[in-house]
């Protein structure tokens, strides 16, 4: 697939992928945000978690834009699973990059040249591989979002020192990272088991281990319109959102007892013990996530490669016939 008009040849063909389920209106601006970048998307592949509200008849009404790839999932497989889906999708399409970020994710005009600019300049620089680059995440009124900031490695500093506007990280949020196509295809795709939470800081995390560190371009920024912006508190679990406090449990708990040993995961499900407990949740809420952070010892998923056939690749092609 060749580049745009818009984008620099050298840069190669980008894919922005945004998973999508019930916020069509965000979803608009997030599109509208991607159409209005100083280096545009080659492709926008909206993956459409089986939406229930009208976001179908907005994804229809734009399906015949030149810049437009509408991937309709035929339930919702979660952030995780939408991602791999598009991260597929894009792969197989032959995108050299694939920028991706949630529905609720407004990137400023320079977001996408600054990440590709700082990308390849400290590869350019350092001889390294350098696996993703994320934007740096604020709220609506401009201050930093509590849920999306990356993590830094020791040497954080190290690409600033050597003049550029960007420093290393080991992990960060699907809210705007760039993967070049040979890293997904290196590592595989996000853990579909996952459904939400932690599904993109496994992924980076992975990616940390086969490559070494990421970047964060700090003046690459997007806007997440989340409403409240906090971060994740397990003192604030309520009935109505212990569902994906749960999942991050448990996905978290897996990946500290798989990846980083029995002292980390010690020291996660205390700490999220110990917070509940100094909450004082109700005891219905504190079991079930004691049960999460268990479970996590025996939930082990593997990566699937781009070329696997994801769980629900028979369900979409069945469908495909019936319309036949």
């Amino acid at each position: 697939m060749s580049p745009s008009p818009e984008a620099p040849p050298e840069h190669g063909s980008v894919a922005a992928v945004v998973v999508t389920f019930n916020r069509r209106r965000k979803l608009e601006r997030t599109i509208a945000a991607l159409r209005a970048s100083e280096v545009r998307p080659d492709a926008i592949i909206v993956v459409n978690n089986a939406s229930t509200d009208d976001t179908a008849e907005l994804l229809a009404s734009i399906a015949e834009d030149g810049d437009v790839i509408v991937l309709e999932l035929p339930e919702n497989v979660g952030g995780a699973g939408g991602f791999a889906a598009g991260l597929q999708e894009g792969w197989r399409l032959g995108f050299d990059w694939f920028w991706i970020m949630d529905d609720d994710c407004y990137p400023e005009p320079p977001a996408l040249r600054r990440l590709l600019e700082e990308h390849r300049a400290v590869e350019a620089h350092t001889g390294a591989r350098v696996p993703f680059s994320c934007s740096l995440v604020q709220a609506v009124d401009g201050a930093l979002c509590e849920m999306n900031e990356a993590v830094t490695t020791w040497d954080w500093p190290r690409p600033l020192l050597a003049g550029f506007n960007a420093v290393r990280v080991r992990e960060c949020t699907f809210v705007s990272v760039l993967f070049p196509a040979d890293v997904v295809e290196t590592i595989g795709l996000p853990l579909v088991e996952y459904f939400i939470w932690f599904d993109d800081k496994e992924y980076t995390k992975r990616a940390t281990r086969r490559f070494g560190p990421g970047l964060q371009v700090l003046d690459s920024r997007v806007v997440h319109d989340m409403g409240v912006n906090r971060g994740v508190d397990y003192g604030r679990i309520t009935d109505s959102d212990l569902w994906k406090f749960r999942y991050g449990a448990r996905n978290q708990a897996s990946y500290r007892w798989h990846h980083e040993g029995e002292p980390s995961y010690q020291e996660y499900a205390t700490r999220v013990q110990d917070r509940m407990a100094r909450a004082n949740l109700p005891e219905h809420l504190q079991e079930t996530m004691r049960e999460a952070l268990a479970e996590g010892k025996t939930f082990n998923p593997q990566p699937r490669q781009v070329r696997d056939r994801l769980p629900w690749d028979e369900a979409i092609v069945e469908a495909e016939a019936g319309l036949g």
